[in-house]
């Protein structure tokens, strides 16, 4: 079995990039279809978030996997980009490297920032998805799966998840308190009604916020959002207002283009005076124009990437258990890909065995026919034969146990195929 993941992720590619490269929730479906159609032989899970997109295929056949440059036209094709102006910035994983990269991303080692809890769920609903549209198979369930596990391991062994560790718990708590000492008086207006709009109202509501506006293009989610948190709708149309009244803003919406431009803001800065205002902009792609904190010194705007320089400190902090976790992440990989290559010998065992079979079967019944006087004794004849042949078969087979202890057991497979002829009986 041949596994992928082409990807780019926070680590290598700008937001802009992954903001073009990006499947939204609408898009996923179309998604599936064409990637279905244009790789029909392989199994097929898509991962989108803000940090990353990666697409995980598996393949029986090496020679009908999808290629790194297939799976990146696929992507230019889908978004409309040219090749060139991301090419670069996917990677690409294989075996062994693949298992670990996914079981690192669900455990949040590979997040922006460490522990966060989102990621986990995200990896989940992706793979949900992929089951829903047909395009998983028996390895990428196992695999998974098998990541969930992981996960789950991963937090109920070590300390990764303690303390801020969401992109919202961070922005809030770091961000938000170099700005203001309180919320308890600030004015909160919140675009957008979506999980991180949610997640980021919880942290700013345990901070003290208590006036809150919820604008959003669908009315019905802005007022469930706002009814939930106990605050206010504010129209969209009427958003220039809610804007210039707000203290804190929290932009999830990802619009393009932006969502609010400079010029749109120096009208409602002209609105509001120059009282101070906290922009956090979890967009992707960006809902505010970059150039906004420039408009005057009171406009703190911070973005997604913005966030590097805390998870770096998050990072340092928590080495140690990031160690552990490594260290789990290497022992889950390593049992994984035994269980893999294991599973690969089966079948090619089994057959040998069979075949074996077959021959002593077809033999001792013509030896009983002439020989009848042997009767009595069958029982231990064929206790005799069976263990002859199972010490015949033992060097072979557990070379290739060997072999796939080791990692995948294609060449002495092929061999034993070659040698005793199973080609045509599989």
């Amino acid at each position: 079995m041949n596994l992928q993941v082409v990807y780019c992720s926070h680590h290598a590619a700008d937001l802009s990039v992954r903001s073009k490269l990006g499947f939204t929730a609408d898009e996923l479906p179309r998604a599936y279809d064409e990637l279905r159609a244009h790789f029909p032989a392989s199994e097929l899970v898509l991962l989108s978030t803000c940090n990353r997109v990666e697409v995980y295929t598996a393949q029986e056949d090496p020679e009908q996997i999808p290629t790194h440059r297939a799976l990146a036209e696929f992507m230019a094709r889908f978004h409309d980009l040219p090749l060139h102006e991301f090419f670069d910035d996917l990677l690409e994983r294989t075996g062994s490297d693949a298992v670990r990269h996914l079981f690192q991303v669900a455990s949040s080692l590979d997040s922006m920032v460490l522990g966060e809890p989102q990621i986990v769920a995200q990896v989940k609903a992706a793979y949900s998805l992929a089951q829903d549209h047909a395009t998983t198979g028996p390895l990428t369930h196992a695999l998974f799966q098998r990541a969930l596990n992981v996960a789950k391991r991963i937090r109920s062994e070590t300390a990764l998840a303690e303390g801020r560790v969401s992109i919202a718990s961070v922005a809030v708590g770091d961000f938000g308190k170099s700005i203001f000492d309180r919320f308890d008086d600030k004015v909160v207006l919140v675009i957008g009604a979506g999980e991180m709009a949610v997640e980021t109202l919880r942290y700013l509501q345990n901070e003290g916020a208590r006036e809150i506006l919820v604008a959003n293009r669908t009315e019905a989610r802005a007022e469930a959002l706002a009814a939930e948190w106990g605050g206010r709708v504010c129209p969209f149309e009427q958003l220039d207002q809610a804007l210039a009244a707000a203290d804190v803003i929290v932009s999830t919406t990802g619009a393009q283009p932006h969502l609010v431009d400079v010029a749109r803001f120096r009208r409602v800065r002209q609105a509001s005076g120059s009282k101070t205002v906290f922009i956090l902009d979890l967009g992707a792609p960006r809902d505010f124009a970059p150039e906004i904190r420039d408009v005057d010194e009171n406009v703190f705007l911070y973005c997604i990437d913005d966030l590097e320089a805390i998870c770096a400190r998050n990072r340092k902090a928590r080495n140690r258990e990031v160690d552990k976790a490594l260290s789990i992440v290497e022992q889950e990989t390593e049992r994984f890909m035994a269980e893999v290559h294991h599973r690969a010998t089966g079948p090619i065992i089994k057959r040998l065995r069979e075949q074996w079979r077959e021959v002593v079967d077809q033999e001792t019944g013509r030896l009983f026919t002439r020989l009848p006087h042997l009767e009595r004794d069958r029982a231990e004849i064929e206790r005799c034969i069976d263990q002859m042949v199972n010490k015949l078969l033992h060097p072979p087979l557990e070379a290739l146990r060997d072999e796939a202890r080791a990692g995948a057991p294609h060449g002495l497979m092929e061999a034993l195929k070659r040698l005793f002829r199973l080609h045509d009986s599989e």
